[in-house]
């Protein structure tokens, strides 16, 4: 039962993490693009195309298209591996960790119960 509980709990602060992200000015980023995001963020570097689509499971076709939009909107960049130039590694940004701030504090609020669900639930009890 408390394992039940605790997986509600958590399914509950991403929802309301991912509904607050949605409603926030700017971009949105697809699960794909997010899970690239976090793994560069926080899993110790450096980082690859072929090692990020290796540690995801996912193709580096895929990894290439996540990059790409976490790219435009500055949240990771690709540098040439000056020891490789067949590889390219990825490098975290300033409005990367910004976002990254921003997101922990928004997880914070919907752990917290402060998040916009839990105020919605409290107004109708």
């Amino acid at each position: 039962m408390a394992a039940s509980n605790a997986s509600e709990q958590l399914l509950s602060v991403l929802r309301e993490t991912i509904v607050a992200l949605v409603r926030r000015d700017g971009p949105d980023l697809s699960a794909r693009q997010l899970g690239v995001f976090l793994t560069v963020y926080l899993t110790e570097g450096p980082h690859t195309v072929r090692g990020l689509a290796a540690e995801l499971n996912v193709s580096k076709p895929a990894i290439t298209r996540a990059l790409d939009r976490l790219g435009e909107l500055d949240l990771a960049r690709r540098k040439v591996d000056p020891m490789d130039r067949r590889s390219v590694i990825v490098q975290q940004t300033l409005k990367g960790s910004a976002f990254l701030r921003e997101l922990r504090k928004i997880m914070g609020e919907a752990g917290s119960g402060r998040g916009s669900g839990s105020a919605r639930r409290a107004a109708n009890a």
